[in-house]
């Protein structure tokens, strides 16, 4: 039987409910509401740690950060089998085109991990000349030191892209990912992981992409009654260094929001280019494709911006799959998670399934094979750890640093407004979920956050009263001045 082509379409911070096929009523998609036609879209899909690193190592190895030790941005551990490498093994050629955000001491930005190549682009600032880089060089841009957006005070400032379409980022991964498809080797099944920057913040488009989308149109924000009573330190810390906790402009946020869908749907073009050069070349009737992202953005909801947390906002993310001779415009409410991303394309390749995987088959799930319990996710560990647990009903949070647990009822609530946990009448339902989720911890040797059948106590944490403590600067060296008389240096700021 000949052997599935493996497209991984993959985005960075993009919310679940950024779709317009998913009943978002203002966003323009037409490429990702084709691809939901075609396939099956997993409604209830969350990351298994809500930032770049961790999440992208989870769903490649198909191990939960409290297997790996990989739960928040930083090293990653040199010990894991990518999906990449075991898909070798049944002869795949392999190719990244973009953002993996690998974190290797030994290897750094441009580890391969499995690939046979890749069109290396990041836009963690202080990275080293990657293929992006030296690209906008070639075509005379190599002026602009900020190419994915000015980060900083500016990080979640609405600004027009210093590129023109045809070089932004998005179009050259898109560009690269086509180039592979053209020079693949025809005998051999591929696997290529095209993966995008965006909408990661800086929010920026390319004229005329910018204006796509006008303040003025965009909903407000998600504010539920007593905000503060949802959050956890993570969100305070992260209003904080990200310029976003010193008051609130809804003209700004709507603003926000119009850029960050702008930049979506300028994705959904770009990825509207692959799959017609896949058409056309005769590749869509043999390949697996896979949408998804790392995490979303809190984009204002509860009055916060950023990742890092567990609710809906920024946990849970779009998934589509699109199999050869499936139906399509299927939709799958029970929850999975990115940790069955690897399981199930290994199996569709004729591997099986690792003993360490945690994940399923999604093909599975969605036909109702495998009945699906539970998620799980955490971020950080030691005093600053998140935990979460999902059922098809509830969603429970423990968050270490406010030594404190919610509950949210997600059939009375799924705007996750309230939290039940202090209400006697659910007790048990806090109880059952913290048991099984300590449970699983306890069988993968996981004991760090327990104590006895409890959770751990460590001191409480609370952000700074100083407005200016813990203020970021996240600017490439070369782009600060370096005029004389005019001289900015790294260690001034």
């Amino acid at each position: 039987m000949k052997k599935p082509n493996i497209l991984l379409l993959f985005t960075d911070q993009q919310r679940f409910d950024t779709i317009g096929a998913h009943g978002n009523p203002i966003i323009r998609t037409p490429v990702l509401d084709q691809l939901a036609g075609m396939g099956t879209s997993f409604t209830r899909a969350y990351t298994p740690c809500p930032v770049c690193v961790p999440a992208r190592y989870a769903m490649l190895t198909g191990r939960m950060p409290f297997q790996s030790g990989c739960f928040d941005n930083g090293p990653m551990p040199e010990t894991g089998m990518s999906l990449m490498e075991r898909l070798k093994e049944q002869d795949y050629q392999t190719h990244g085109a973009g953002k993996m955000h690998f974190t290797f001491p030994k290897w750094g930005d441009t580890a391969l991990w499995g690939f046979d190549g890749r069109d290396v682009s990041e836009e963690v600032e202080g990275a080293t000349r990657d293929d992006f880089h030296t690209f906008l060089e070639q075509n005379g841009y190599g002026y602009v030191k900020d190419p994915h957006g000015v980060r900083s005070e500016m990080y979640y400032i609405p600004q027009p892209s210093q590129l023109p379409e045809r070089l932004h980022n998005s179009a050259w991964v898109a560009d690269r990912s086509i180039e592979f498809l053209k020079g693949r080797d025809p005998h051999r099944p591929f696997f290529l992981m095209s993966s995008f920057i965006k909408p990661h913040p800086p929010f920026e488009s390319p004229t005329p992409w910018n204006k796509l989308y006008r303040g003025p149109e965009m909903p407000l924000p998600k504010r539920p009654q007593d905000p503060e009573q949802l959050i956890t330190y993570w969100n305070r810390h992260q209003n904080r260094y990200k310029y976003r906790d010193q008051g609130i402009d809804d003209h700004l946020i709507r603003c926000m929001k119009a850029a960050y869908y702008g930049a979506i749907s300028f994705l959904d073009y770009q990825i509207g280019r692959i799959l017609a050069y896949m058409r056309q070349s005769g590749l869509m009737e043999n390949t697996i494709i896979l949408f998804t992202s790392d995490h979303g953005e809190l984009l204002g909801d509860y009055n916060c911006f950023g990742k890092r947390s567990f609710l809906d906002s920024a946990a849970r993310v779009p998934m589509i799959m699109v199999s050869p001779g499936a139906q399509g415009g299927a939709f799958c409410d029970t929850p999975v998670s990115l940790m069955d991303v690897a399981p199930t394309l290994l199996l569709a390749a004729g591997l099986q399934k690792p003993q360490d995987m945690l994940g399923e088959s999604l093909s599975d799930i969605a036909q109702g094979n495998i009945h699906r319990e539970m998620v799980t996710g955490q971020f950080q560990s030691n005093g600053a750890g998140l935990h979460m647990a999902v059922t098809q009903r509830y969603k429970y949070i423990y968050s270490e640093p406010d030594q404190r647990e919610w509950l949210f009822d997600l059939r009375l609530d799924p705007q996750e407004t309230r939290s039940r946990a202090g209400l006697t009448a659910y007790q048990g339902v806090v109880r059952k979920l913290r048991e099984r989720l300590m449970e699983q911890y306890r069988q993968n040797g996981f004991t760090q956050p327990l104590d006895g059948q409890e959770w751990r106590k460590y001191p409480v944490r609370s952000v700074e009263e100083d407005p200016d403590a813990g203020l970021l600067y996240q600017d490439p060296e070369p782009s600060l001045p370096h005029i004389p008389g005019y001289e900015r240096a790294l260690e001034d700021i």
